[in-house]
This record gives structure tokens, sequence and C-alpha cells, in this order.
């Protein structure tokens, strides 16, 4: 390892991953610059913020990916192939969105011309084959535990968690039932109750009229990143409360962080599904919402407060 590599340690991480992630970083700064110059609109919104977002989510995942590939101990060579797979993967779904901003036109669910065609089921393609890879990646680290069981429940579920948000998108690729009545040349929608590009949230352009299927094809996929700030926050919190010392306890909390986050992800699915924008709850959402809340919060206190009785009857017991 040279010197400078020594410096920055994360240059010795999964090189695909990183060049990948250098990639995305220049094509973020490349979309911003487009969306200040280029008044092009597409669904809605500047027709350069969807690879500004696609860059950037991608960025974090290669990152994240290519650290967590990093601090294995086996399966090495499996899973640092499936990390460049992926990596391939996802800059071939990245260079095909360029493609289709410079065209003028969109890239998903995009059959108005052979050309379009082709590429969306290139991406779609793509898309499929880096899902494959990161089931491979994740059997890895479930095959390579560390000897903490908290950071163990929190890369496993994150990891699980994340799949299971990136099959969701599958959800969006079916053709709605006014798209085949109407025998349009636009196949998928991600707006659930309205055509593609009505109002939504800045940025974002999470639908706030209709149900938006990205909210919880988002969220599931970056489980991955929010898993380890949920591990911080425990191992943070053990610094302070005596109960959460105990490695059981700490793993506890983030399997109930992670009961919680599915449950998160099933009810915003199933709010898109009734065309429910993610802003505009009804009372049946917010239901299922405080009920979430109130049972993760009620099992935390149940798991600290076992664990509290347990840690103050060892050493009564132990000097009898």
């Amino acid at each position: 390892m040279t010197a400078f590599s020594q410096r920055f340690p994360a240059l010795s991480w999964h090189r695909p991953l990183m060049l990948l992630a250098v990639a995305m970083a220049l094509l973020v700064a490349w979309s911003i610059g487009g969306m200040i110059i280029d008044d092009r609109t597409s669904t809605g919104l500047p027709i350069w913020a969807k690879s500004a977002k696609f860059a950037f989510s991608v960025l974090i995942y290669a990152l994240t990916w290519a650290w967590l590939l990093a601090q294995l101990t086996r399966w090495q060579r499996v899973a640092w192939w499936a990390g460049t797979v992926a990596a391939l993967g996802l800059a071939v779904e990245l260079i095909v969105i360029t493609t289709q901003i410079v065209r003028g036109t969109t890239s998903h669910f995009n059959f108005t011309t052979p050309l379009n065609a082709a590429l969306w089921e290139i991406m779609g393609s793509s898309i499929v084959v880096v899902w494959i890879a990161t089931l491979v990646a994740s059997a890895a680290l479930f095959a390579d535990p560390t000897a903490d069981p908290a950071r163990n429940a929190a890369i496993r579920y994150g990891a699980a968690l994340s799949l299971a948000g990136a099959a969701l998108g599958m959800l969006m690729v079916p053709p709605t039932a006014e798209q085949r009545a109407a025998g349009s040349a636009i196949r998928g929608a991600h707006t659930v109750g309205l055509a593609d590009g009505g109002p939504g949230l800045p940025i974002l352009g999470w639908s706030t009229a209709g149900g938006d299927l990205r909210v919880p094809h988002f969220l599931g996929m970056h489980a991955l990143q929010v898993f380890p700030l949920v591990l911080l926050a425990v191992e943070y919190g053990s610094r302070r409360i005596p109960a959460m010392r105990s490695a059981a306890t700490r793993r506890t909390l983030v399997v109930i962080a992670a009961a919680a986050y599915a449950a998160l992800l099933a009810v915003l699915t199933w709010q898109a599904l009734r065309g429910q924008s993610v802003v505009h709850p009804d009372v049946a959402t917010l239901l299922a919402l405080a009920a979430i809340a109130l049972g993760a919060a009620l099992s935390a206190a149940v798991a600290l407060r076992t664990k509290k009785f347990v840690v103050q009857r060892v050493p009564i017991g132990a000097g009898l």
C-alpha cells in the first residue's frame, strides 16, 4: 500500500465501486449545472433533476457497499465480483438515463420508439442484474459476521430491507389500467391514481396529489445507510444508559428498529397503492403510523427495563 493510500484508506476499498462513486459525484455536479443552464423539463421537473437524484443515490450506494465489502474476511472473491457486477449494472443505468436526458425524453417506461424501448429494456435488465448482485453481496455479509451482535443485526437487516425496497420498484413497471385501455406507448408509472408529472415535492418530485411508489422504494433502498446510523445512536446511548451496555440489549433495540422500519415500508406502500399522497395521509394511515411508533416505543422500553432488572439482580445474587 502506498503512503497516499495509507493516508486515505478509502482508496483501498472496492475499486470498481469507488470509481463508480467518483463518476457519480461528477455526474451530480454536471446535473446541477444542467439544471441551472438548461430550462427543459420532464414530468414536471427540470430534466436534469432525474440524473442528479439517481447519481446521488448511486453515489451513496457505491460508497456504502465499497466500505462493507472491505470489512469482509471471508467470501471476499465472491463479494468482489458481486460488487463489480453491481457497479457495471448501475453504470449502464445512469448512462441510459443521461443519454435520454440529452435526447430530451424520458428513460423510464418509454416505448414511444424502438430506440426508446430498447434503452428502457437495457436499463430494466441492468436493474435486475444489480439486484441479484446485491443479493449475493448481502449473502457474503451474512456469512461473515462480526463479533458484535448489534452490528451484525444492523448490517443484516439494513441489507435485507434495502433489497426489499429495491424490489418494490417492480410495482411501477406494469402498465396502468388507463395505459392499457388507451394503448399508450408509456407503460408503467410511479404515480398511482394520476398520470406521472403532476404536482410534487420540491427536488424529490414525489406526488402531492396522488400515491407515489417512489416513496417506499427510496426509503427501502437506503435502509442500508439508515441502520449504521441507528447503530451509532444505540452505541452512543450505551455510554449514558447502563441498560444499553449489554450487547444483547443493543441487538434487541436494532431488531426493534428494523421491525418498525419494515412496518413503515409496508404502510407507505399500502398508502401509495391506494392513490394517497405521502403528504396527505388519511385517518387509517395515521393510525397505522401511530401503531408502529407506539409498538416500537413500548418494545424498546420493555427491552431496556428487562435488562435493567437483570443488571440489578446479578450483583445481589453474586454476593449471597
